[in-house]
């Protein structure tokens, strides 16, 4: 390990000088690359070098107190002793943890997908509430939404709803939400008053580049329609709607929520390269399927991983046995204790897988 972090300095040291260098300030993006690198290293340079600091203070402290006489000097520096000890523990936890390799689609926007599953009307108006949670979570990170498409029903309910949100590591936080949610309730629409179960699934998709998906014009159709709903700003009187079937797998996109036909193209475009770079990537889990069920929210899409009980005010999420017993912020978007969970898990995981190599 300490090898690996000795060469993870050197080549730190070999991006300070390269950037100061002015043939890499004059090429933009091989700038803007080595930026990159340097900002994912440093955290990791910066902690390795707060171990050797402790290292440094733990063999001085022991040099002191083997020649100290005076009683409350001694204490001292075994207090000291004590402090860099528990200091170097943390550092070596903290690099483990950061050696870790990185999901290379982490820093990247996502597309989120919500569909009403079982329950009909009630996973409907459960559907609408977990796009409202997201929303609330989204903006409390002061990240971008833009909604895509959604199909409302009569009741305020969501059949379906896309959105891409833009913020920085937005993907590496959102990830762990893919999956079925579970919600158990009395529903609005139930005269009986007996506890329904409905569900809705969450997709989960990084934001693909023209660079990650190369999409043939041949395998694409392009259709415009006007914009249909339930009323207010998704209905326009002209043919603004936009809709793509992609032959090849037979995904359809719809977009309408802009007024201008091209921005709705490009949403959809959007959703289309982060569909198609989602199967490559579920492509890839199902190739490695050891490797899929040791990690935490990232596989079987039709997996239950959460359950919502109302009459309880109790939510849990199955993955990691976590259950929280405050349902109301949760549904306003209160999920980082879920997420931090789940990061936390996740990260354990991959650290054990590691140390087993």
């Amino acid at each position: 390990m300490f090898e690996k972090l000795e060469d993870v300095c050197k080549r730190y040291e070999e991006l300070q000088l390269e950037l100061a260098s002015p043939e890499v300030t004059s090429d933009t993006n091989r700038f803007r690359k080595l930026m990159k690198e340097q900002s994912d290293t440093e955290p990791l340079v910066t902690t390795y070098l707060a171990y050797k600091k402790a290292q440094q203070t733990v063999e001085e402290s022991l040099e002191m107190l083997d020649s100290e006489t005076d009683n409350d000097m001694r204490e001292m520096l075994k207090e000291e002793l004590a402090d860099g000890k528990a200091q170097i523990e943390a550092y070596e936890k903290q690099l483990k943890l950061l050696l870790i390799p990185k999901d290379p689609c982490d820093d990247k926007n996502v597309v989120v997908e919500i569909r009403a599953g079982a329950g009909g009307e009630e996973a409907a108006l459960f559907a609408a509430e977990l796009y409202r949670m997201y929303v609330h979570y989204i903006e409390s990170r002061r990240w971008k939404i833009e909604l895509v498409n959604v199909d409302e029903t009569g009741l305020g309910g969501m059949k379906e709803v896309e959105f891409m949100v833009k913020g920085q590591g937005a993907y590496s936080v959102l990830k762990y939400e893919s999956g079925v949610h579970r919600v158990q309730r009395v529903p609005e629409t139930e005269s009986g008053g007996r506890i329904h179960t409905s569900t809705a699934s969450v997709a989960v998709m990084p934001e693909a580049e023209d660079v990650d998906v190369k999409i043939d014009e041949k395998d694409i159709r392009i259709d415009v329609m006007r914009a249909s709903g339930n009323g207010g700003q998704c209905v326009n009187t002209t043919d603004s709607a936009v809709r793509l079937t992609h032959y090849p797998t037979g995904i359809v996109i719809y977009s309408q929520t802009e007024k201008s036909q091209l921005q709705n193209k490009e949403k959809a475009f959007a959703l289309l390269r982060a569909k198609l770079y989602d199967l490559e990537m579920q492509k890839a889990h199902d190739a490695e399927a050891a490797a899929r069920r040791s990690q935490i929210g990232t596989g079987d899409r039709s997996e239950k991983i959460r359950t919502y009980n109302f009459p309880q005010s109790r939510v849990t999420d199955h993955r990691i046995g976590l259950t929280l017993y405050k349902l109301d912020k949760i549904m306003n978007g209160d999920l980082q204790e879920l997420i931090d969970g789940l990061t936390a898990a996740d990260q354990a995981e991959k650290l054990a897988r590691q140390e087993e190599q």
